[in-house]
């Protein structure tokens, strides 16, 4: 397939700039995977999509504030620095701009001093790896530093960085938000356990790969990026039981699609797991693992709207966005939400 097959028109102002409160609030389009027909709900209407006896994945990863800002020690010019993946306790491998600013050697101090680095490589990529200097812990020092690492379309100021995470957010280490599931609230949660529904978790630090666009024209020439992932064994174990016993597997958000999808083919069963994946998922490959998809709507030509059409089917998904733009949903990160279910 082509990368110009999964474009769409988006006018500007459905993009999200704000989160909607409070966090279940949100409409949701729910699309029947084998009809293809659309209901326009809220989302804490989702607790009518569930059967006793199903399970509820979710990414338990929590963002890093990890947009910072040093300056040169020899120069004084300003740089940003945006952590990517954690080498070892001090050593990252960061994106800086520009570039040309930060090179081999080149030292940075951070809010007066409480935070030092040194690039002691550039990778092929353009990437560097920073070591860094601190006191203490470094995600307590980060989280003086930082800011998060908000999307490049939200322009608006996040006035509490608590809404660019999830409620179950534990897992320190990724640079995006895992945003379907920003639309879960505890009371949410429990009322989906009440119903005999079991949740479980994984964790998937999401990379900033996952804003990277398609270039290639033929999709299959698309390499993907790499992010880290675990699969506990209590989640393992919770899928198997689930599918031994006829319930169905709701994955929230394409990570931890990705996750469970990853463990499925590597291993070949649902087990625990711990790794890196670049699995790329579009029209044509055979589902595993997850039976509903529980995600937000996505950029145009982006791996994400690939993967959702390879789920449901890729007449129905881009029907449901041409349906979300006439309906005025609102798009991307902090957007509305889409359930993808099935029998």
């Amino acid at each position: 397939m082509k990368r110009s097959d999964f474009y769409y028109e988006l006018p500007k102002e459905l993009i999200a700039q704000t989160p909607v409160e409070p966090r279940d609030s949100s409409r949701m389009l729910a699309v029947n995977r084998q009809t293809g027909e659309l209901f326009h709900r809220v989302f804490s209407d989702i607790t009518e999509y569930f059967r006793p006896g199903d399970c509820l994945i979710l990414n338990n990863t929590r963002v890093l504030p990890a947009r910072m800002y040093g300056e040169r020690i020899d120069t004084g010019s300003v740089v940003e620095f945006l952590l990517l993946n954690q080498r070892s306790f001090d050593t990252w491998e960061v994106i800086t701009g520009p570039g040309k600013k930060a090179r081999v050697g080149h030292k940075f101090t951070f809010a007066d001093g409480i935070l030092t680095a040194e690039i002691i490589e550039v990778l092929a990529d353009g990437n560097r790896i920073a070591k860094f200097g601190f006191e203490g812990n470094f995600f307590e020092v980060i989280d003086k530093v930082g800011e998060m690492p908000l999307p490049h379309y939200i322009t608006e100021r996040l006035e509490d960085k608590e809404r660019y995470q999830t409620v179950y957010a534990k897992e320190q280490g990724s640079a995006a938000a895992p945003t379907a599931g920003l639309h879960f609230t505890p009371e949410l949660m429990e009322k989906i356990r009440s119903m005999g529904v079991e949740i479980g978790f994984v964790t998937l630090h999401v990379g900033l790969g996952t804003f990277r666009p398609v270039k290639a024209d033929n999709i299959e020439e698309h390499h993907m990026h790499s992010e880290h992932y675990h699969l506990p064994a209590e989640t393992a174990e919770l899928i198997n039981r689930t599918k031994a016993d006829g319930g169905r597997v709701f994955a929230v958000g394409t990570t931890c699609c990705r996750t469970l999808e990853s463990v499925a083919t590597f291993r070949g069963e649902i087990c625990e797991d711990d790794g890196w994946t670049n699995i790329f998922i579009y029209p044509g490959y055979e589902f595993k693992c997850i039976d509903c998809l529980v995600t937000n709507f996505h950029l145009p030509e982006s791996t994400l709207i690939m993967l959702v059409s390879a789920f449901c089917g890729y007449e129905n998904t881009m029907n449901a966005y041409k349906v979300a733009v006439e309906e005025k949903y609102r798009f991307f990160s902090f957007g509305d939400a889409c359930v993808f279910y099935g029998e």
